[in-house]
């Protein structure tokens, strides 16, 4: 039997960085008393787009992770992706928050880190078929 503890462990705690996100949704939609979307309120929007960001590129993430582990790639690596993966997961939400929708270094750092993390589990699960 194939052990995907690894990604497990990343998948868990992504999961629970996507409910604290989640999270602050709720409390803006509740607090401003909005039903659906943001109200036209640039906070909300913020809000709603860090969570749907987390949403958009951590599942691809963890895919691509639980294929590199299945098909063995070392613990080493599958540690520091997921660990480089929920770093930038929180630096992009951190960045984007505190940046108020523009630049700031942490959204910068957090969506690279994310994307490098995507390249390279795409390319090692590529290279697994040759």
């Amino acid at each position: 039997m194939v052990s995907i503890e690894i990604t497990a462990l990343y998948a868990g705690l992504c999961a629970l960085l996507v409910i604290a996100l989640a999270f602050r949704v709720v409390a803006f939609r509740r607090g401003k008393k909005v039903g659906l979307g943001t109200g036209g309120d640039k906070h909300g929007h913020i809000a709603v787009r860090v969570h749907a960001n987390a949403v958009e590129y951590i599942p691809l993430a963890l895919i691509l992770m639980l294929i590199a582990e299945i098909n063995g790639l070392s613990h080493l690596w599958l540690h520091c992706l997921g660990g480089a993966l929920l770093l930038g997961r929180l630096l992009h939400a951190i960045g984007l928050v505190a940046g108020k929708g523009g630049y700031h270094p942490g959204r910068f750092i957090g969506t690279s880190l994310t994307w490098l993390v995507i390249i390279i589990l795409a390319v090692i699960d590529i290279l697994a078929v040759f």
